[in-house]
């Protein structure tokens, strides 16, 4: 099966680098490249493609707001928005995760752990990059703006093995790793992880971690 992907970046040489890459790749197809994040939400409108490579930092619309507008549309709702970034420490990236992003990598990773990381998002599997993806959210988490918080009542519909597994997956396990720890099977883990999904209304597993930090379910070490 195909992955479409939309790529957006305001330095056209980045961009071009990438819409190469990908298009490189025998099971992917760039559908459209955009220079700024509303031209972005436009494609992406247009396309609806599986995974959005998108810059932080763009004109007219920043890729913040473009994520939100994207993941906030039942329209385009199934994008997985991947952010690129220079740092692995940024202020950016938090926000966008927080607006609906489903992950990040930096712009110097190696390409074929690029092209694995959209794979990874297609089939819609764990958070990407779990060291350093759990780096950043101790760092930020604990600093969003207070009425911004969800009240951790919203965990009251959830059952005590819902709460473990829920941890688990702000730990950046994937389900493999969470049934290995909790001692079930990895079927199990994915179906719990599911009903986590459904129950909290969250987008995808990045949108998990978010609740279990902000509800202070788990909190920063």
């Amino acid at each position: 099966m195909t992955i479409n992907v939309v790529i957006a970046d305001d330095q056209t040489l980045v961009r071009g680098g990438f819409v190469v890459m990908v298009g490189a790749a025998p099971d992917m197809e760039v559908l459209g490249e955009a220079g700024d994040g509303a031209e972005a939400v436009e494609l992406v409108r247009r396309h609806r493609p599986d995974v959005v490579l998108m810059d932080v930092r763009m004109p007219v619309l920043d890729g913040i707001e473009a994520t939100r507008a994207i993941t906030t549309d039942p329209a385009t709702a199934g994008a997985h928005v991947l952010i690129l970034t220079t740092f692995d420490l940024d202020d950016y990236v938090y926000r966008a995760l927080r607006a609906g992003a489903s992950g990040f990598l930096l712009k110097d990773t190696a390409p074929e752990e690029l092209l694995a990381a959209i794979r990874t998002l297609a089939a819609g599997d764990a958070l990407l990059a779990p060291s350093v993806t759990r780096r950043l959210i101790r760092e930020f988490a604990a600093r969003p703006e207070p009425e911004e918080r969800p009240s951790p009542k919203l965990l009251e519909a959830l059952s005590a093995r819902e709460r473990e597994v829920l941890a688990e997956v702000a730990g950046g396990w994937s389900n493999t790793e969470i049934g290995e720890r909790l001692h079930i099977s990895a079927a199990t883990a994915k179906t719990h992880v599911s009903r986590l999904l459904m129950k909290l209304d969250a987008h995808d597993r990045a949108q998990l971690v978010m609740i279990a930090y902000e509800t202070r379910l788990v909190t920063p070490a």
